[in-house]
């Protein structure tokens, strides 16, 4: 059967709300953006949702002339939105970038014997019960962004498998969550007399190629009629999920690096791993296979402001850089730094940082007084600090014996050719591919999973490997030793440092 309309992903991601649509090559073909950013108010960072839908409706505005055959929402996964019977949020939304869960998320590690990191919907609702916080007795549904913004568009109350091992553990033979941890955790919540199950909270679980409801007219007035009502929608996925179908990682052995705001990796499991790990995630693929996911708040965002700082230098001498290239000419002049750094060190946390156990972050330059501090070593220092954490999440898959044929990139950091391609391959001690789409990341990735719900005639890892990528133009650089050394020196020093990023914290 063939489709000659567009299918759409829409991506509400942690710096833009992203539309891509792709045709029936799968090549995307026209593409919207709103961008938008957190806040800390309160000692939360959090999202107006009012900003959602303004929000969307500037990100489609460029694809209101495209024929939508299908369509799928995604948004940065985990987090706490937290609704009443009537789905009026009861407290502001709280984002994956909070670490104010430390308690909940160690005491339901051991409860239930399987990691439940900081971010996980759960963690947040656990955290709230012992607050004794007011909203709680008025919960009736828990969801992440991607399922809040799939219910008010189709009235369908349900997230992809994926987004659901965001929020609660799964059980990839059923394909929902784990049954014998609900009930252990029900009983261990009924004393305190709550008028609701955890289970009831929860939203439906849904593999992909599942339908999951149509664009409803009320949905369509909320995005400014830019789409007609009764398109059909695939299950709602976060970006992890997204960024999977994306690089054509979603079978075992596989793997791949999505760098933005934050970074993380995904790597397709065969077996389980053999300890409990706090700094490694047990999720799902959009189909159920388990995963290894090492998750870390802090990326790109504190590379982004110092090349604003750098760009304004430029400015006081007359030159007026455009952003893209200014970006792509710091990254380039890296490559001219020693493998690794010349001692300058780069702490980039802004937020806390679940791997290295910060509660919060202070970015930070530090150096030795015999240091070589040039631009090259200090954008190199700041290009390695992106990947700092997740190399130390990745080393202790590597102690797990983890088995991974094929790495891919894609996100932000790699639009630049090359360059954070070689870091990473370097981090990785592994060859890391990137693709002509790296660019595009979760949005593509959406709207692959939208067009699978049309073309559903094969498992999800042959749709992807047989039908979408098997032309797909790809470039691989294998991992240079020198830079491996390098690296491999410069988080050795990084990890000693980290006790100089804790005591900034204490005191500043």
């Amino acid at each position: 059967m063939e489709h000659k309309s567009h299918s759409l992903g829409i991506e509400l991601g942690s710096t833009r709300i992203k539309a891509v649509a792709i045709g029936e090559d799968f090549s995307p073909v026209a593409a919207g953006e709103h961008t938008w950013a957190s806040r800390y108010e309160n000692g939360i960072w959090t999202y107006p949702l009012g900003e959602v839908w303004t929000g969307l409706r500037a990100a489609l505005a460029p694809l209101a002339s495209l024929e939508i055959a299908s369509l799928g929402i995604s948004g940065m996964m985990h987090g706490y939105l937290a609704f009443d019977k009537d789905w009026n949020l009861l407290t502001p939304f709280r984002t994956w970038q909070n670490t104010t869960t430390a308690r909940a998320a160690g005491e339901l590690t051991a409860f239930l014997g399987f990691n439940i990191p900081q971010r996980w919907s759960i963690a947040h609702l656990y955290q709230a019960v012992l607050n004794k916080e007011e909203h709680v007795p008025n919960i009736a549904h828990i969801t992440t962004l991607a399922g809040y913004v799939h219910y008010r568009l189709t009235g369908v109350n349900a997230v992809g498998i994926g987004e659901a091992s965001g929020m609660f553990p799964i059980d990839s033979e059923s394909g929902t969550y784990r049954a014998e941890m609900l009930e252990k955790l029900e009983a261990l919540l009924a004393p305190r007399g709550y008028p609701w199950k955890l289970r009831e909270l929860l939203p439906q679980v849904l593999r992909a190629g599942t339908p999951a409801g149509t664009l409803t007219e009320a949905g369509s007035a909320l995005l400014g009629g830019a789409l007609s009502s009764g398109i059909p929608l695939c299950p709602p996925e976060g970006d992890a999920g997204t960024g999977m179908v994306a690089t054509n990682a979603v079978a075992p052995r596989t793997g791949n690096v999505s760098a933005g705001t934050s970074i993380f990796s995904m790597v397709v499991l065969e077996k389980p791993l053999k300890h409990i790990h706090e700094e490694i995630d047990l999720v799902t693929t959009p189909t159920g296979q388990p995963v290894a996911m090492v998750h870390c708040n802090n990326c790109t965002n504190d590379t982004n402001a110092w090349a604003g700082v750098l760009g304004e230098t430029a400015r006081l001498f007359g030159a007026s850089p455009d952003t893209g290239e200014l970006f792509t000419r710091l990254y380039e002049k890296s490559l001219e730094g020693d493998p690794d750094c010349g001692g300058v060190l780069v702490y980039n946390n802004l937020s806390g940082e679940g791997v290295t156990h910060l509660d919060e972050g202070r970015p930070l330059v530090l150096r030795g007084v015999d240091c070589r501090f040039t631009l090259a070593n200090f954008f190199r220092a700041q290009l390695y600090s992106t990947m700092a954490t997740l190399k130390i999440g990745m080393d202790i898959l590597k102690s797990e014996q983890v088995a991974i044929d094929s790495l891919t990139g894609h996100g932000g950091l790699f639009k630049t050719p090359v360059v954070g391609q070689r870091y990473l391959a370097a981090a990785c001690n592994a060859p890391v591919t990137c693709m002509e789409t790296a660019g595009e990341g979760g949005p593509y990735g959406m709207a692959l999973l939208a067009r699978y719900l049309l073309h559903k005639s094969k498992p999800l890892e042959r749709f992807l490997a047989e039908e979408v990528f098997q032309e797909a133009k790809k470039s691989t650089i294998p991992p240079v030793e020198e830079d491996v050394a390098g690296f491999r020196a410069y988080i050795k020093r990084y990890q000693a440092g980290l006790a100089v990023e804790r005591s900034a914290i204490r005191h500043i």
